[in-house]
């Protein structure tokens, strides 16, 4: 691997002051700063923004500011994704996100983790990639760590922290997260 960004992105360990990723970084930064501080009935320069922020997805999704994220390039959206207000995405690997999830409002996603050792510590971090299906809802205030898969039409309770993979068509609970049973996707029972 010859660059910073391509160590980070296969998940090794990789300098974050390297000057290419600085450099992206501040552009995402620019582009939420510029979103966050935009009036509601900004609409078309609101998906601008979100066209450039996003790899995919962009064109569909609903962002309620304020919304933080490291790069924005390495996040792939589905269709019709809904991210409630004050979400942060840590996405230093790729996050993939399936069609119709939403995103409660305070929802953390931190693909970026660092080594235990501090004198590595000092100088370079390292993560792991989430995905997340279709129709998922993470509730407000949950926490999704480094390498987690959550599977399709799967809820997660808010205020969980998600450590491990959650299979699809189950409600997780709590810290660390569990899974409490499974939803039956044709039931008409609301609950």
């Amino acid at each position: 691997m010859d660059s910073q960004r391509e160590r980070m992105l296969a998940g090794h360990l990789y300098d974050p002051l390297d000057p290419e990723l600085v450099e992206l970084r501040s552009i995402a930064r620019d582009l939420f700063q510029t979103f966050n501080s935009s009036r509601a009935s900004e609409t078309i320069e609101r998906r601008a923004i979100t066209r450039q922020l996003f790899r995919t997805g962009g064109d569909t999704v609903t962002l309620e500011p304020p919304f933080y994220c490291d790069y924005g390039c390495h996040i792939r959206l589905g269709e019709q994704v809904y991210f409630n207000f004050n979400c942060v995405i840590l996405d230093v690997c790729e996050v993939h996100i399936g069609d119709h999830t939403f995103i409660g409002p305070g929802v953390q996603i931190y693909t970026a983790t660092h080594p235990l050792q501090a004198h590595l510590r000092r100088t370079q971090e390292f993560g792991k990639p989430i995905t997340i299906g279709s129709d998922v809802w993470i509730g407000g205030g949950a926490i999704v760590c480094p390498g987690v898969r959550i599977g399709s039409r799967s809820v997660i309770g808010a205020g969980s922290v998600v450590t491990r993979d959650i299979a699809e068509d189950v409600l997780a609970v709590g810290n660390p997260c569990r899974v409490v049973r499974v939803i039956d996707q044709d039931s008409r029972q609301t609950d």
